[in-house]
């Protein structure tokens, strides 16, 4: 009984850990020593012409502040006057489709009609349809004050499914933007 509340209870964390809304990427000037930058100062967010539901005060501020923080925590200091280094957020929020799939069990266990692939049980799975949804990205870039070139950029990307709660995930989503900062 024991062995069993283990598996179980086993189970539902690695079904939680798989369901990550985002996924993180990030690209730098590989030879650069980013330990240099002891202050930081903000630009303007570029503006997307895509759907922005992130150009709002209170996206913004979880944006902000969480950046901050994040920054702080790495022994950066803000800086209006003569930063070392600049950073700025895009938010995108995109349409898209994705293929919904069906399957019939038809000829179970084998499957012996439509050959589009194997599905649950052994049944084929076909295209029935498409499905529209959101994916948003937030990247955030850091730039040299002095060359004016982007040394840093990340980026966090995942499936808007309510607006709302998307805006409320931002600090979440900032802090797994800046996990990928060279300094830590």
């Amino acid at each position: 009984m024991k062995t069993l509340r283990i598996l179980l209870f086993a189970g539902i964390i690695l079904f939680l850990a798989s369901c990550a809304s985002y996924n993180y990427n990030m690209t730098r000037v590989q030879k650069l020593d980013f330990s240099q930058y002891k202050t930081y100062g903000w630009l303007t967010p570029v503006d997307s012409l895509s759907k922005n539901y992130f150009n709002n005060d209170i996206a913004r501020e979880n944006i902000l502040s969480t950046a901050n923080a994040e920054l702080a925590a790495r022994g950066m200091q803000y800086s209006k006057e003569n930063p070392d280094i600049l950073f700025r957020y895009i938010s995108i929020v995109n349409n898209k489709s994705r293929l919904v799939y069906g399957n019939t069990t038809w000829g179970y266990p084998w499957g012996w009609y439509r050959p589009w692939g194997w599905g649950y049980y052994g049944g084929p799975s076909y295209p029935v349809g498409k499905e529209k949804y959101r994916y948003s990205h937030l990247i955030i870039e850091a730039l040299d004050r002095k060359t004016n070139t982007v040394v840093w950029q990340a980026r966090g990307s995942g499936e808007v499914k309510a607006p709302e709660r998307a805006i409320n995930e931002l600090p979440e989503v900032v802090q797994g933007i800046f996990k990928e900062y060279p300094v830590k």
